[in-house]
């Protein structure tokens, strides 16, 4: 990964309280996982942003390096990672992703 790709990832993870790096946009994932993600976070009601990682195929390799986990989606909260879609249901069923979102200050949705 370059530098520069690099410098993109972490402004982006730093600029958003929660981002989800993911195939497709949240009106039309493509693929499972992140489906699965996104429908996580509209249960928790949090603001959040996404990028697709279909358009930028710097990013989408990138993301892997930045957090050394090898599949999308990734979830970011408050700069940190967080983990991919089967760690976000775990610890959405066990009412931690939304302690997590309580803890860090992240705005409501709308």
């Amino acid at each position: 990964m370059t530098e520069a790709v690099e410098t993109r990832i972490a402004q982006i993870v730093r600029s958003h309280d929660v981002v989800l790096f993911m195939k497709g946009t949240p009106l039309f994932p493509q693929c499972g996982f992140s489906s699965k993600a996104i429908a996580i976070l509209e249960h928790l009601g949090v603001d959040y942003d996404s990028v697709d990682v279909l358009q930028d195929q710097e990013i989408r390799q990138g993301i892997k390096s930045f957090s050394d986990w090898p599949t999308i989606p990734q979830l970011y909260v408050k700069g940190e990672f967080v983990g991919g879609s089967d760690i976000m249901m775990e610890m959405y069923e066990a009412g931690e992703l939304q302690a997590m979102m309580d803890e860090q200050g992240v705005a409501k949705a709308g």
